[in-house]
């Protein structure tokens, strides 16, 4: 039925024509056919079946009786859908559908979204609004929402989502939470999304106060079966769970002494009847490591943990495994255990949600990213065994497998708040169903099937979308050291000793002379040689290991020389600098596009481009004033640590403003900036002591998220820009997060104009002011 309505609609909205549905016979004029390849074999012959398998479709041109018919067949009602859904995407790109002949099989059976929404409405690592899901402690009572996020999903081919934090709330399986969920699950089956839960290992404890929650233990694998019956009494096509434990303070089978095996599998027999899975997080390790031991490694845990167990899962458990060793920074290299595991069901992990790659406050197209890892070899059986062909069970014979995106979309009109995030979303799709699609065929994909096909649009956009993550990764961390973010704290602002000297293993290791983690086999902690020969040879090497993965690999000199030619040194400067300016250059893109988009969506994205630009430029001052300060080798080209146009608020004439020490030092220019205790207001002033002419005028200030500030701009008196410091950025303090730029352009000024900047305190925000600097371009 969804995949009539949908056919309908959508020929409708795009083509202008009325269908009419014949439910029982073959019409006697040019129709759309749809059923499965066993309904309509007897019509149409040559649509034998197996030729799609799994969730696949046949879309077929066919004439009988001199009609014109357009088929689409399914392998099983899914497959229906999603050819369905395949079609109007093919008319909404203006391909032609008189000579269609596309079989099309999804790459595996797990395409999975996880969300981490919490009962009480808010979302772990969400930055699009609200639970769709959940409110004050319940399922919401509308759920349109949740229907319209389920067709978002069957519109490219996702098949599960788990619709609960896996730091998974205590009380998620009592009886009154399940009720509440199934409404969900009846959201979801019309669109052929089968709903799956995270819970936690230690649940017949926290919920029927069992004395006990080791797997081995009768009792408990007694109460999971009881459990899982309930359940799918009254969701009957549950997917599954998903499973995080002994991880970040979850509780788990250690606690026992049992193996992640021993858990797995007892909630994968309790689950076995009734046809679900369980996806077992391999995000395992110690997050109180001791940082002066040289050979702790958080990179290792997961493969030291789950590689010796290769073979004692049951064949309904999947190992649910990050892409990366360590936790969706901006670059990191290819997990070795998904290259590891002969005869486990793996998924692979990626984030869509961008915890660390700039919150959908910042552009940043990951399919690159995630196509770098479906295609990299492992060498698993010698050469020619791509992370993509691991995960469709093509090199070792599995059972299931597939990926997983923790997508994470809010009530936010846009779903992921930037309206061309949801790029990432698109693309985590239909990289799941094949991922052997290009990234420009991706990108060129969603923007025609989201701004429509005007040539430039589709162009220039795509081209953002394509450099986007690379120009991320080049004003945040340099050569695989990892993001440089505040990682104790909200993971998006610069914070480049937070990693150091704690547990959490995320360690960079920089000091006066050099930066970098070794992990070589030789020397350090060993991780390389959990790769398979061919991969460990290259890495272990300084003379292979490639410069976007260096630091991740090896402690290195600052001097030391990259393939390139450059220091590490100056490559940091060098790539922080381009990196912001290429940030800048993506408004001057973009605003090509005027009048070729819808004014609000224009608006939008150009709105969330300058704020970008501007918070690039505070992530490449924070990271080389930083290594600048430590390392103490100059920027051979005098952009470090010398700023011209720049007048430090601390050194103006102040009327209330007080200086302030900022923390860390780095995120503030000079390392301090001031802040306004009056709630009349201050002001900060100076002299122009430069030539006439027309100049951009920058304000540095800080939005902290206690209140909404207001400033004004004055020239001599004259006001001739004010603006209001209310965005939602995280963090309550002046800081990296909080930093933010706002910039008057074409300000006539001449030598001796005073130029003032009012501030008004709002609750907690002081109306914090850095500095001001004043461009000639």
């Amino acid at each position: 039925m969804s995949a009539q309505t949908e056919l309908a609609r959508g020929v409708d909205s795009m083509l202008g024509k009325k269908l009419r549905t014949e439910a029982s016979r073959l019409p006697d004029e040019n129709a759309f056919v749809l059923g499965t390849f066993t309904e309509l074999q007897p019509r149409f012959p040559e649509l034998r079946a197996g030729q799609a398998t799994g969730d696949g479709f046949w879309l077929k041109s066919l004439r009988y009786n001199g009609h014109s018919y357009i088929v689409i067949a399914g392998a099983n009602e899914r497959g229906i859908l999603y050819g369905t859904f395949a079609l109007l995407s093919r008319i909404a790109q203006l391909e032609t559908i008189s000579d269609l002949d596309d079989k099309e099989t999804p790459a595996a059976p797990i395409r999975w979204v996880d969300q981490w929404d919490n009962p009480n409405g808010s979302i772990e690592r969400g930055y699009a609004g609200r639970s769709i899901f959940f409110e004050n402690g319940r399922v919401r009572s509308d759920l349109t929402r949740v229907s319209e996020y389920a067709r978002l999903l069957a519109s490219v081919g996702i098949n599960g989502c788990n619709v609960n934090n896996v730091n998974a709330a205590p009380d998620v399986l009592s009886e009154e939470s399940l009720k509440d969920l199934a409404r969900i699950a009846d959201a979801f089956r019309p669109w052929g999304v089968r709903m799956a839960l995270s819970v936690n290992i230690a649940s017949p404890q926290t919920v029927d106060h069992l004395d006990t929650f080791d797997p081995l233990d009768p009792r408990v694998q007694k109460w999971w079966r009881d459990k899982t019956d309930a359940i799918y009494k009254l969701i009957p096509d549950l997917a599954g769970f998903t499973v995080k434990a002994d991880s970040e303070g979850q509780l788990g089978p250690s606690s026992y002494g049992r193996t992640p095996a021993d858990a797995a599998n007892t909630l994968a027999r309790a689950l076995k009847p009734h046809g679900g899975v369980v996806l077992y997080r391999a995000f395992v390790y110690n997050h109180h490591l001791d940082w002066r031991y040289s050979k702790a490694d958080r990179a290792r845990a997961a493969y030291d943990i789950f590689h010796p167990l290769d073979g004692k899962f049951d064949d309904n458990v999947v190992l649910q495994i990050k892409h990366g060793p360590i936790d969706f920074q901006a670059r990191e290299p290819v997990s070795p255990l998904l290259g590891a595991l002969e005869h486990s069901n793996e998924a692979m992990e990626v984030q869509i949600t961008q915890e660390y790659t700039g919150q959908q406050r910042h552009l940043c197209f990951l399919i690159p990213m995630w196509k770098e890892v479906l295609d990299f070899d492992m060498h698993a059986k010698d050469a020619g065994t791509p992370v993509r062909d691991l995960l469709a069970g093509k090199t070792f014979e599995r059972s299931i497998g597939g990926m997983v995106g923790v997508a994470n979309v809010g009530l936010d009109a846009n779903w992921l708040a930037h309206p061309l995030a949801m790029a990432n979303l698109y693309g985590f799709a239909r990289l799941a169903w094949n991922p052997d699609l290009t990234s420009q065929t991706i990108a060129e994909e969603w923007t025609r099937l989201t701004f429509g096909n005007d040539p430039l649009v589709v162009k220039t956009i795509a081209a953002m979308q394509l450099a986007s993550w690379h120009i991320y990764e080049s004003y945040t961390g340099p050569l695989g050291a990892g993001t440089m973010t505040d990682i104790i704290g909200v993971h998006y602002g610069p914070g480049i000793e937070s990693s150091e000297r704690n547990g959490w293993g995320q360690w960079h290791r920089a000091d006066h002379e050099g930066i970098g983690m070794d992990r070589t086999v030789a020397t350090g902690t060993g991780y390389i040689g959990q790769y398979h020969e061919a991969v460990a040879a290259m890495y272990e090497s300084l003379a292979t290991c490639p410069d976007e993965l260096l630091l991740f690999m090896h402690h290195v000199l600052y001097t030391y020389k990259l393939h390139s030619g450059k220091t590490v040194i100056q490559h940091i400067y060098d790539s922080h600098y381009e990196g912001a300016a290429a940030a800048a250059n993506l408004i001057l893109q973009w605003q090509t596009l005027h009048g070729r988009i819808d004014e609000e969506r224009y608006s939008d994205v150009l709105q969330r481009l300058t704020y970008q630009a501007g918070h690039a430029i505070v992530w490449r001052d924070a990271i080389c004033e930083w290594f600048l300060k430590t390392s103490g080798i100059p920027d051979e080209k005098r952009r470090a640590g010398h700023h011209p146009n720049r007048v430090e608020a601390e050194s103006m004439q102040l009327d209330g403003y007080a200086p302030v020490d900022v923390t860390p030092w780095e995120t503030a220019s000079g390392g301090k900036a001031v802040d306004c205790d009056r709630a009349a207001g201050c002001s900060a002033a100076f002299t122009f002591p430069r030539a006439a002419g027309r100049y951009a005028i920058a304000m540095q200030y800080f939005d902290t998220d206690n209140g909404a500030a207001h400033f004004r701009l004055l020239v001599n008196g004259k006001q001739i820009d004010s603006w209001a410091a209310d965005d939602d950025l995280p963090s309550a303090k002046m800081n990296g997060h909080t930093s933010t730029r706002h910039t008057t352009p074409g300000v006539a000024l001449h030598t001796g104009d005073t130029i003032r900047i009012e501030g008004l305190p709002d609750q907690g925000d002081k109306a914090g002011l850095d500095y001001v600097e004043i461009d000639p371009k």
